[in-house]
């Protein structure tokens, strides 16, 4: 029986020493079951790209540019502007048929030979008729110009301008003029609104009555105070205290 034990023991030694020979002389990694690498999962969130077909949009064509817009529009036109209580901005555009027509009445070299002109009219408090401005004067300007800064200096102050030619003998010939402009204040206005200034005088009547007196009454004294004959739409009846004694 122990001879029988003594053989198994042997070749059980012996497979084991054989495993651990082979187990030993194989390279890393054969015979290991390695699964491929899962691919990345994809997120469960749908993305603007995913669903939004892709557009193509054509180049533009090589040396295409936006449109400008046009200097000129082919209208009389002169306009003035305030650009602060001492500077006014005018800007102008004389049509093909403003010029043929005072060349028509002044004759085929009168534009050749005269000089363009900003006749700066003073209107202050005045109807301008063309002919009574308080005071003018004359701003030559060059042939290509179609705006102009003028300095006034004069804030406060109604001004008109014409766009003209100086002929050679002197006459000034008219041949756009523009709309009004006043130029702003430069300091603070001395005008005050008396309309606000009757809240005061009510509250200095209201403190001399006590209780008792009925509010027509009142207002009737309040509307002798200011000088009218109606007090004004929205002024309900006020509470009237008796007065605090110190």
């Amino acid at each position: 029986m122990s001879f029988f034990v003594l053989i198994l023991s042997i070749i059980l030694a012996a497979i084991i020493i054989v495993l651990f020979f082979r187990a030993w002389r194989r390279p890393a990694g054969e015979g290991l079951n390695v699964s491929p690498p899962l691919p990345p999962k994809r997120p469960d969130t749908e993305f603007a790209a995913e669903i939004w077909p892709s557009v193509s949009v054509p180049p533009a064509p090589a040396g295409q540019m936006a449109p400008e817009l046009p200097r000129r529009y082919g209208e009389d036109r002169l306009v003035l502007l305030a650009r602060d209580p001492h500077w006014l901005f005018a800007y102008w555009e004389v049509s093909a048929t403003k010029q043929e027509e005072f060349q028509a009445r002044y004759g085929p070299e009168a534009w050749r030979t005269s000089r363009p002109v900003l006749r700066l009219y003073d209107v202050t408090g005045i109807k301008f008729e063309g002919y009574n401005a308080n005071s003018y004067v004359d701003i030559p300007i060059s042939e290509e110009a179609d705006n102009w800064y003028l300095e006034v200096g004069q804030p406060n102050r109604t001004f008109c301008v014409d766009l003209g030619r100086l002929l050679p003998t002197g006459e000034f010939v008219t041949l756009l003029r523009s709309n009004l402009a006043h130029t702003p204040r430069a300091v603070l206005s001395e005008l005050c609104d008396e309309e606000w200034m009757w809240i005061e005088g009510v509250y200095r009547s209201i403190l001399r009555y006590q209780f008792g007196i009925s509010s027509p009454l009142l207002f009737e004294e309040i509307a002798a105070r200011m000088g009218k004959e109606v007090i004004p739409v929205g002024i309900g009846s006020p509470v009237i205290l008796p007065p605090v004694r110190k």
